[in-house]
């Protein structure tokens, strides 16, 4: 019986490993490509726009997996102030023609446990080899319903926060936004002339919906609040 479990336990944990991670990348006429062709570059009415679908290194590193993350920089060559707020940003798919707002950070929170309730549980057994219980990091549940630190020793289950009654440990799915999330969003506000801003936009993901999505970024004058153009640079949506 333990070794059933212990073969359908090492069965869920691949499944979880070989999960797909959503990577936008540029098409061919997406404009000048850079960086290895991760990244692209366009510009009009004197706004220069730089976007990667593939940059996001920070916590966590299964972002990709449970949002869509686009790195932007926007250059302001022009003489009017550019208007920066996540609902001038859009990813629109190519298909579908449906259009995913940038969403605000501290929202994301919200918008993922609302998707979250409506998919399967997404967590990842640990392993622990014969006579002894290991955790490679995370959180555990414990006997007493609550979360503990992931940490078990050597020392069998009498002295974790398992019984013998509650099974093998699992890895706790760090909730959004993160810290990372947050320091490195694009801030909102007003661009000036001459000026430059980068950060990262959040998009709801778009893996399972889309084949393809071009971003799309409204240019509105901060001043007036008149739109006076837009750019767009379309990605190919690919799963590893």
């Amino acid at each position: 019986m333990r070794g059933a479990l212990g073969v359908g336990a090492l069965g869920l944990m691949l499944m979880a490993g070989c999960a797909a991670e959503t990577k936008l990348r540029p098409v061919p006429e997406a404009g000048v490509l850079q960086g290895g062709k991760s990244s692209a570059i366009t510009e009009a009415d004197g706004v220069r726009l730089t976007a990667d679908g593939s940059a996001w290194q920070g916590s966590p590193s299964d972002l990709e997996r449970r949002v869509t993350p686009v790195y932007v920089r926007l250059e302001n060559q022009g003489q009017r102030p550019l208007r920066l707020e996540y609902k001038d940003f859009a990813l629109v798919g190519q298909e579908s023609r449906f259009r995913y707002s940038a969403l605000p950070p501290l929202s994301l929170r919200r918008a993922t446990s609302s998707e979250d309730s409506q998919a399967p549980a997404r967590y990842a057994p640990a392993m622990y080899p014969r006579g002894r219980m290991w955790v490679g990091g995370g959180y555990g549940y414990g006997p007493y319903r609550g979360w503990g630190p992931g940490w078990y020793g050597p020392w069998g289950w009498g002295n974790s926060f398992y019984g013998p009654y509650y099974g093998p440990p699992y890895y706790y799915e760090q909730p959004l936004p993160t810290e990372d999330m947050l320091n490195n969003a694009l801030p909102e506000g007003t661009l000036e002339p001459g000026g430059t801003q980068e950060g990262f936009l959040y998009f709801q993901g778009v893996a399972r919906r889309e084949n393809a999505v071009t971003l799309q970024v409204k240019l509105v004058d901060a001043q007036t609040d008149e739109p006076f153009g837009s750019l767009a640079i379309p990605f190919q949506v690919s799963t590893k």
